[in-house]
Order: C-alpha cells, then sequence, then structure tokens
C-alpha cells in the first residue's frame, strides 16, 4: 500500500462524525507527520506513536478499530 493510500484512509476517518474528537485529534495529527518533510522511517515512526496512543480507547467505534488496524498494517510494511 502507497503512503498516498494510507494518508487517504486516515483522511476519511478523521471525516468521520462518529469518532471521538480524540481519536480524530490523534489520527489528524498521524495524517500531518506522514504528509511532512521528514525521513520515511521518522514519519512512520510518529505516525505509528501517535495511532498507538488512541488505538485501544473504549469509546472507538468497531469499524474504526478495524480501520486503523489496516492502517497500522499499512505503515508497519513502510519501515
Amino acid at each position: 500500500m502507497e503512503l498516498t493510500d494510507i494518508i487517504a484512509m486516515l483522511d476519511a476517518l478523521v471525516n468521520d462524525p462518529t469518532i471521538p474528537k480524540n481519536i480524530r485529534k490523534a489520527l489528524s495529527d498521524a495524517k500531518a507527520r506522514l504528509e511532512g518533510d521528514e525521513e520515511l522511517s521518522v514519519k512512520v515512526g510518529a505516525a505509528i506513536y501517535l495511532i498507538e496512543s488512541v488505538m485501544e480507547d473504549i469509546n472507538m467505534p468497531p469499524h474504526a478499530r478495524t480501520q486503523i488496524w489496516s492502517i497500522m498494517s499499512a505503515l508497519e510494511e513502510q519501515k
């Protein structure tokens, strides 16, 4: 999966009103890091760290959790 595809998936989640605000904020921050100018491994590592911070949030809807697992898997492949 390309980095642009991962960013598009994050964008879809950020714009989903059923996802709590704190989770959308973390996903938005991860998206911004992936769009940054740093080296690929730095961007991916930062995005993974930000997403992991909210992955187990009890308020996350099940459909979002599944999408986040897919995003995390795709990010791990980028390393």
